[in-house]
């Protein structure tokens, strides 16, 4: 008879149970974004629950966020996949279906008796095979412009044409890579905005050299202003509240008010004093600018931009390199911001102020349009992850061929070296082999195509030395991904490869899952 130590209603599952329900899980998660590999793949909608909000994408980070899970393994994935999303920003599919993959495989294994801590050291030894393997194949042009150039346009468009954007991959991997290089060399996706306005059809978004504030000029205010030199604050400009600490003010008669307002006007025209005296012809003010001081600065030539909001501000100090200020007694202290053009300009129906020829030329906005607030959303998700592998990719410059082959590649390397293990660990290191074959196999699936075919047809072609041969995805045949141009960044490659490993083996040493009881609700 067993005994239980636990609370009611807390459950332990033990050994096989417990291995099983979270391989059962991990696979039901990989089976879930298997359909959304690759340049074939399919999209999911998303609906909220509470507000009815309808997504679509196929983008593998977005979909494992939305879904509430209740099993532990799966929680895994779904970290995992949300690590590749913040470390390389795309290839978060891929990690997930390369780690419920290495379940599968596993799960065969330990029905046939072999022990998990065995399946865990074949595991190791194939993934430093397949790491070196990429490493040997992964190109470095980074020495050359021109052909580094060609390098990251063929990752922007690889990564576009599994993605919602991959009818226009061209345009808006030209876009993409245009807007990374003037970034120069910096990781910091914060430089380039994404204004998503709906209206248009997708190749009517473009790349602005400028910044886009998404706010209105003041009235009366010069609607153009060159060679601007722009004091960037974040400070109140109302007049008509008394603001006496909380105190209440009692007056005899209407002259005293008018005195009283007289008081607060004559304050409110000292300030705007001050601000002028900085020498500016633009004022960027994050909170709100009532009518009085926005005419006071009109009569002064100063542009005046009101409530531009907290990001909008942040982002125009960086650009212009100003600083925002608050308090305007000093002004040979602060750094003003500076531009060459604002104007107003109009895309679709509302008006915008640009920012042209700025100081920090880095800066760029991207103006993004399409049929629907799905379509232009799902846009920004597809150009996100092309703008963070891009931009990963400057730093860490070397490359590797995409369309199945580096998988195959990291494959026939495992199996090599699979014949040197001796014991049973050699049995877990095959077993690696065949989940990376599965990658492949699922782009084929996905296309249509015949995958136990191609993908065999995929592993001769690399037996016999044709080490860059990938699946041709339009015509279903097997081609040189160097002549495709079908190129991959080798450091999400290596994040997905290493990431998924990592997961599986962790959650094959899970040997029971405890779960905790539920917190009882007090009876009141």
């Amino acid at each position: 008879m067993s005994m239980n130590i636990f609370g009611d209603e807390a459950t332990e599952e033990k050994a096989e149970s417990a291995r099983l329900s979270s391989f059962v899980g991990a696979m039901a998660l990989g089976d879930l974004v298997k359909s959304t590999l690759g340049p074939k793949g399919m999209n999911k909608i998303l609906q909220s629950g509470s507000s009815g909000d309808v997504n679509v994408t196929n983008d593998g980070a977005t979909i494992l966020k939305a879904i509430q899970l209740d099993n532990a393994a799966a929680k895994i994935l779904v970290n995992i996949s949300k690590v590749q999303d913040d470390e390389v920003g795309d290839g978060t599919t891929s990690v997930c279906v390369l780690a419920s993959e290495l379940l599968r495989e596993a799960e065969k294994l330990i029905m046939a008796r072999i022990h998990p801590q065995t399946i865990v050291e074949g595991y190791r030894i194939a993934s430093a095979a397949a790491l070196k393997a990429l490493e040997k194949a992964a190109t470095d042009n980074s020495s050359n412009p021109t052909k580094f150039r060609t390098d990251l346009f063929n990752i922007a468009r690889t990564t576009l044409s599994s993605k919602v954007l991959s009818q226009d991959k061209e345009y808006f991997a030209n876009l993409a890579v245009d807007a990374v290089l003037r970034l120069q060399g910096s990781t910091d996706l914060e430089h380039i905005q994404i204004i998503k306005r709906v209206g248009g059809k997708l190749t009517d978004s473009y790349l602005d050299e400028g910044f886009i504030l998404d706010k209105t000029i003041g009235v009366n205010c010069p609607k153009r202003m060159e060679n601007a030199k722009i004091l960037i604050a974040n400070t109140s400009m109302d007049t008509d509240k008394i603001k006496i600490f909380g105190a209440r003010v009692r007056v005899e008669g209407t002259a005293k008010l008018a005195e009283l307002e007289r008081a607060e006007r004559e304050k409110m025209k000292d300030k705007v004093n001050l601000i002028a005296a900085h020498g500016i012809n633009c004022f960027v003010n994050r909170q709100l600018v009532y009518n009085y001081p926005e005419n006071l600065l009109a009569e002064k030539g100063i542009m005046c931009i009101e409530h531009a909001d907290f990001e909008g501000v942040e982002r125009l100090s960086l650009v212009t390199g100003g600083d925002v200020v608050s308090t305007f007694d000093n002004p040979d202290k602060v750094r003003l911001g500076r531009c060459e053009l604002i104007e107003e300009i109009i895309i679709g129906e509302d008006k915008l102020i640009k920012f042209s020829g700025v100081a920090a030329g880095q800066a760029c906005t991207v103006v993004l349009r399409g049929s629907s607030s799905q379509m232009v959303d799902e846009a920004e998700r597809s150009l996100h992850d092309a703008l963070s592998v891009l931009s990963q990719t400057v730093k860490e410059t070397r490359v590797v061929l995409g369309g199945g082959c580096s998988e195959m590649l990291m494959s026939c390397a495992i199996e090599e070296e699979a014949r040197k293990v001796a014991g049973k660990k050699a049995i877990a290191v095959e077993a690696f082999a065949r989940a990376l074959c599965q990658i492949p196999t699922i782009l084929a699936d996905n296309a249509g195509f015949d995958s136990a075919d191609l993908v065999t047809r995929l592993r001769a072609a690399h037996y016999e030395g044709q080490s860059d041969a990938g699946l041709d995805m339009d015509e279903g045949g097997i081609i040189s991904m160097r002549k495709l141009g079908v190129t991959e960044s080798y450091k999400l490659k290596r994040q997905v490869v290493l990431s998924a490993s990592e997961a599986a083996e962790m959650i094959l040493r899970v040997d029971t899952i405890l779960r905790a009881t539920p917190r009882k609700r007090e009876a009141m």
